[in-house]
């Protein structure tokens, strides 16, 4: 199994869309409150304008095994490239007035060591109680006695879902996929004044 967590292994699964986040779409997001990895505490249903939350199973740190049969998982292997994928388009999303905010079940004190290394300019949100789960039915996967959730990417435009993107393959493309969408579908002063960066 290949360890490079920058590189996608050329002989992944393809996760196949098998209907677990069909009714997401037009939904309202839940009101609720998650920590993010700069210590804030964020309820996505409040926040006005356009965001995109990718949501992803975990991600791996250098010198750390992965779980047991991680790439033969369709849509497990891939967090951090696709979290690099959203880092180098963040510009041109920002641009667009749409924010970015990724969320897995890991706590935010590990998410913290991923922003930092990879030099992401926006915040992790932590579901570690898959709380979303719950309330809106997120679709979730378990390894080695973990439950994590699948991954999928939402555009939410005022505390409404407008897109779902499920499944997401291949993840390194995924903020690609994003911005297509965006430029076709939105205006992009469709969610008010450009948003301010999630860090510095």
């Amino acid at each position: 199994m290949s360890t490079n967590l920058l590189e996608l292994p050329k002989d992944l699964p393809r996760p196949v869309d098998d209907g677990a986040a069909s009714h997401l779409h037009g939904i309202d997001f839940p009101r609720l409150t998650l920590p993010a990895t700069n210590g804030a505490i964020v309820d996505v249903a409040a926040l006005p304008g356009r965001l995109v939350i990718y949501i992803y199973p975990m991600t791996g740190r250098p010198g750390v095994p992965l779980p047991a049969g991680w790439d033969s998982i369709p849509g497990a292997r891939g967090c951090t490239p696709q979290s690099c994928n959203f880092r180098d388009h963040y510009a041109e999303l920002q641009a667009l007035n749409t924010s970015v905010f990724g969320l897995s079940t890991q706590t935010s004190d590990y998410q913290k060591e991923v922003r930092d290394r990879l030099d992401l300019p926006f915040e992790l949100l932590s579901d570690s109680e898959l709380r979303l789960r719950q309330m809106l039915g997120l679709p979730t996967f378990t390894v080695t006695g973990n439950e994590l959730y699948k991954r999928l990417t939402l555009v939410v435009e005022n505390g409404r879902i407008q897109k779902v993107f499920y499944p997401v393959f291949p993840p390194d493309q995924s903020a690609n996929e994003v911005l297509a969408w965006i430029r076709h579908n939105a205006r992009p002063d469709a969610a008010g004044d450009t948003p301010k960066p999630a860090r510095p």
